[in-house]
């Protein structure tokens, strides 16, 4: 294979992350709604659960570089990422099939999750790390990887947006697959490990990777977490970058956690569709963004886009926050649209932050070349990853303290009873159906607007948290990162040149 990015590689290697996204998304997403939706437990049993998954979520966070460590001094017939592309991804099929279709409950249950998911931070980082690592293999040249990457992008929201629609549609409502959430989750669980296998499979079988050089040529640069730590010690900016983001992805993420579903649930009845219209009309706003951010951010500088992202993240919150204690239950879907459209302003809000701030860290790649001389970029790539998995164990934590603070799971659990005895047969489909209604009918009021605050007020001040940071700490404006290129290109023109 030449140096340029062939089809035959374009097509089969961004497939590939279709099936990938979808299944991925089933578990790191749904896993909760399926556990509250599906298993009676009590509040000792999930807090268990949820401790358990926010250590191991943390210990994912610290996987990456050992993982990418590995990778690179593999060494067979097969190249150094497909090996662990095909364990990563038979292990990980083998998790989602088994945490969505066993039948335990109580701690028998707390058991078997507590291995699935640990065996899952292990499996799923083999695959990940490998599949992302082979990228950059596959093409040289910016236009052949620009083009690449978009592609799998492209392709793993295709994946994620399919299973933003058919999970929650087709587990809670009248379009319940099977008459029950269990038997739900379990048909898509099989049909999602089906794609998940098919499409990995079409990369690992068309992808043609470039012959590896022997072992014991040059050597490999290994990635250690001391080395980690001395680059973010070393890097004053992207310390203050990861304080952002860390602030960033707690609050933009909790509207979108199980938080989010249950107050849905809770406000408007025991219906997925609602929630996959309420969420797809976010992924809008955030695929407009994305579409439209290199124009706009030609003609805005960075300080104004932040400050509009916050105003739309303060502003929608506020709307929804609102619409949801003024607009009385009896309004139905004039309150959900009203809630819808807050929403739609926050979501937006969220993504541009988010993408500036990505711009920022990026920044910092040229920051810590200029200050210490190294650049750091497989480094600071993956300290992002790290602080992702940190993030999101922060919010099961939070999770977790708010459900035992409001007594959700009390409710949750009555659901969970029906839809168990639906799977059974003890019950027909109307009793299920009119079971739950009445639980619904018997929350109060406050447990409602306890959480439409959770996903509300708190995700605003987690933004306003990660604003004071941006327009305290982080000094690499737009005319700062100029100087600093225009120096560090001046440093290479009057080094000596080596020969």
């Amino acid at each position: 294979m030449d140096d340029g990015l062939s089809k035959r590689n374009l097509w089969t290697y961004t497939l590939g992350s279709i099936g990938r996204d979808m299944a991925s998304m089933l578990y790191s997403t749904y896993l909760l709604t399926f556990v509250l939706y599906t298993k009676s437990l009590t509040d000792a049993q999930f807090s268990v659960i949820s401790m358990s998954m926010i250590g191991i979520m943390i210990f994912d966070s610290l996987n990456d570089p050992l993982m990418g460590n590995i990778i690179e001094v593999t060494r067979t017939k097969w190249g150094k990422f497909k090996p662990w592309i095909f364990i990563g991804m038979a292990g990980t099929a083998l998790v989602y099939f088994i945490s969505f279709t066993n039948g335990r409950d109580g701690w028998s249950y707390v058991a078997l999750h507590i291995a699935m998911y640990f065996t899952y931070s292990i499996t799923f980082t083999m695959n990940d790390v490998a599949y992302w690592g082979m990228l950059p293999s596959l093409s040289s040249g910016k236009r052949n990887r620009d083009m690449l990457t978009s592609r799998t992008i492209l392709f793993a929201g295709i994946g994620q947006g399919i299973a933003a629609i058919v999970v929650p549609t087709f587990t809670a409502g009248e379009l319940t697959l099977g008459g029950s959430a269990v038997n739900a989750y379990a048909v898509i669980a099989v049909i999602f490990c089906a794609f998940f296998i098919g499409m990995q499979m079409i990369t690992l079988l068309g992808v043609r990777e470039k012959p590896l050089p022997p072992k014991g040529g040059a050597a490999i640069s290994k990635v250690s977490l001391k080395t980690v730590f001395n680059t973010v010690k070393a890097n004053d900016q992207l310390l203050w970058c990861i304080a952002i983001f860390i602030f960033y992805t707690i609050g933009s993420n909790l509207i979108n956690s199980v938080l989010g579903t249950n107050y849905i649930y809770f406000e408007f009845g025991y219906n997925g569709f609602l929630v996959t219209v309420f969420s797809a009309l976010g992924a809008g706003a955030a695929a407009l963004v994305m579409m439209f951010f290199t124009p706009i951010s030609k003609r805005f500088s960075r300080d104004q886009l932040i400050r509009l992202a916050i105003a739309c993240v303060a502003g929608g919150s506020a709307f929804m926050l609102l619409a949801g204690l003024l607009v009385p239950s009896s309004a139905g879907i004039f309150k959900f649209v009203l809630m819808m459209t807050g929403n739609l302003f926050a979501f937006t809000g969220q993504n541009i932050f988010y993408l500036v701030i990505m711009v920022c860290i990026s920044n910092t790649i040229e920051y810590n070349e200029w200050k210490t001389g190294v650049r750091a970029e497989g480094i600071i790539y993956a300290i992002r990853q790290l602080l992702t998995k940190a993030g999101h164990a922060a919010i099961q934590g939070m999770v977790l303290v708010i459900f035992l603070l409001t007594g959700v799971k009390d409710f949750t659990n009555r659901i969970a009873d029906f839809e168990n005895q639906a799977s059974k047969g003890l019950i027909e489909g109307a009793q299920k159906a009119e079971g739950i209604k009445a639980v619904l009918a018997s929350i109060p009021a406050g447990k409602s607007a306890a959480l439409l605050v959770c996903i509300t007020v708190l995700p605003t001040l987690f933004a306003l948290a990660a604003y004071y940071f941006y327009s305290r700490k982080f000094t690499i404006t737009e005319e700062r990162y100029e100087e600093i290129l225009a120096d560090l290109k001046q440093r290479k023109a009057s080094a000596p040149s080596q020969c």
